[in-house]
């Protein structure tokens, strides 16, 4: 027995988390995997994808890609930019996992999305634009109701 009690346990693993996820916000265009983040918070691969899971609601990658697609959304809304050239700039190294992602995060392939959005945030404020083009992931987004009548 180690003399801690489980509720000291677990906030030292809820800070650790938070790091884990400070660090993907910071360095999302890094090459990151789920093994690096782990050793860096001394927690096995497993134990981290698990307790992530558990205290954000999605795993490390999966956070990570959101991270990065949201970061494409904006390098795209600029338009001077070619989807390629963004793949690379947020940190994927397959343009074909990238686009794939993408368009299930967003709904629609990155090249479409760059055409519709150049000018669909113009005049807005960036921290507002940010706000409302924020990735919904297709099983979050709300079905409308069928309407009877």
């Amino acid at each position: 027995m180690t003399g801690r009690s489980p509720s000291a346990q677990r906030l030292r693993d809820l800070a650790r988390l938070r790091r884990v996820r400070d660090r993907i916000d910071r360095e999302y265009a890094q090459p990151l995997d789920v093994e690096a983040l782990a050793r860096g918070a001394n927690m096995s691969a497993g134990h981290l994808s698990r307790e992530f899971k558990l205290a954000y609601g999605e795993s490390p990658y999966s956070y990570l890609m959101t991270r990065r697609i949201e970061r494409a959304m904006a390098l795209l809304r600029r338009g001077d930019l070619s989807v390629t050239e963004v793949c690379f700039a947020v940190g994927c190294s397959s343009l074909g996992t990238f686009s794939t992602r993408f368009t299930e995060l967003v709904g629609i392939p990155p090249s479409a999305y760059r055409r519709h959005a150049a000018g669909a945030t113009e005049g807005m404020p960036s921290c507002v634009a940010k706000q409302v083009t924020r990735p919904v992931r297709n099983r979050e987004a709300r079905v409308a109701e069928p309407r009877l009548g």
